[in-house]
């Protein structure tokens, strides 16, 4: 049986099965878990994001928005929820950021070292023209040059077999340098991503973060079709 959640703002500890809802602390909505944010107390009384939902101890639960994690810290939300003095830095939303960010270039170099990307522009083009490709994936900081191409030649694919459109992800998660780390190769701005468990990971944490960079109000997520400049 899944868990039920109590619909408040804090927890007891981790609950990670599907079908648990929290309330945003912020917004005081209930929602998903997997689309808020757990933050827990360290030792030292230091408001940590808990991505994993792995941390132990009491866990206040905040939309996944930059906007509203910085709101939480400017209402002081977390030293009233929590119910005791808190350490709170003022840039939480941007470390939040490169937590995330961090965890989607990681889930890249897994699905790199898995045999499921391949780089550069010529592999990036074939795999498109093969069928192979499920993601397309470009440097947010690439030339618009070779962007327009690529994307241009997904969109020809399209319509030459309208009957199995080509309706890809387009990615812009991480810059040049943060691919290159992620796939142990030097400036990648390119990338094709192929079929696998490692590469549903590496969609499933861009649309994450996507999420969390959307304005207040926006839609969010990666979609089929669409790019996403997470």
């Amino acid at each position: 049986m899944l868990a039920i959640a109590d619909l408040t703002e804090m927890d007891d500890g981790p609950r990670t099965k599907s079908g648990t809802e929290r309330m945003c602390a912020v917004t005081r909505q209930v929602q998903p878990i997997d689309e808020l944010i757990r933050f827990v107390l360290s030792p030292a009384g230091e408001v940590i994001a808990d991505l994993k939902r792995k941390l132990p101890g009491r866990g206040l639960w905040v939309s996944l928005s930059r906007a509203t994690v910085d709101e939480a810290v400017r209402r002081g939300v977390f030293a009233r929820s929590f119910k005791k003095p808190v350490q709170v830095s003022p840039a939480l939303a941007a470390d939040t950021e490169t937590m995330l960010v961090r965890g989607v270039a990681e889930a890249l170099a897994m699905a790199g070292k898995a045999r499921q990307v391949v780089s550069g522009y010529a592999k990036t083009e074939a795999a498109l023209e093969a069928g192979e490709a499920v993601a397309l994936i470009h440097a947010s900081d690439g030339a618009n040059d070779g962007i327009r191409k690529l994307d241009a030649k997904l969109a020809a694919l399209s319509r030459e077999n309208p009957e199995k459109a080509v309706n890809l992800p387009v990615v812009r998660a991480l810059t040049t340098d943060e691919l290159d780390l992620a796939l142990g190769r030097s400036n990648v701005v390119h990338a094709a991503l192929l079929a696998g468990p490692a590469s549903k990971t590496f969609l499933a944490r861009c649309q994450t973060l996507d999420r969390f960079r959307q304005p207040a109000g926006n839609g969010t997520g990666a979609k089929n079709g669409r790019t996403t400049d997470a």
